[in-house]
């Protein structure tokens, strides 16, 4: 219940020494990485994967939003090679899925991250490849439905959407 929560702050240890050192994570904190296509963004995703389920022997839940297709079979295939897919969920609402099924994925991905928390009682990492992509989606939907677009052409309902998120 809500009088059962505790407020201390507890830092996750990566074991990467540079993300422990210049941007700790706090345990149950939200953090973005942002950065330009080709500077390492999957490559670090796919380390901290690797180490929650080696060293923390948490799982890692992984929402591939309007991915491309060869970027997910690329990520699947790397973690078959490293081990870790049996401590991974993935699921993804590529590119050219419709606008509604690619804003539903990255909500079932934190139904399943929810899910490994509170029933299974592990540790959990959930990542979303690309927020931004959520938003565009949501944004489809919304001009899909007839709804009028906010002064700066987002849905009117993106508040709720990121809310729900």
């Amino acid at each position: 219940a809500f009088d059962q929560l505790e407020s201390k702050t507890e830092m996750f240890e990566t074991g990467l020494k540079v993300v422990d050192l210049l941007t700790p994570y706090v345990k149950g904190g939200k953090i973005g990485l942002f950065g330009g296509a080709g500077v390492g963004k999957t490559v670090l995703i796919q380390e901290m994967i690797m180490r929650v389920a080696n060293l923390h022997e948490g799982v890692s839940v992984f929402a591939g939003v309007g991915e491309r297709t060869r970027e997910g079979n690329d990520l699947i295939g790397e973690m078959e090679e490293s081990g870790v897919l049996e401590k991974t969920a993935l699921v993804f609402g590529q590119m050219d899925e419709p606008p509604g099924t690619r804003l539903r994925v990255a909500l079932a991905g934190l139904t399943m991250a929810e899910y490994f928390r509170d029933v299974q009682k592990q540790d959990v990492l959930f990542f979303i490849d690309n927020i931004f992509r959520f938003t565009q989606a949501g944004s489809e939907v919304s001009t899909l439905l007839g709804r009028m677009p906010s002064a700066v052409g987002y849905q009117p309902n993106l508040a709720d959407e990121m809310g729900q998120l």
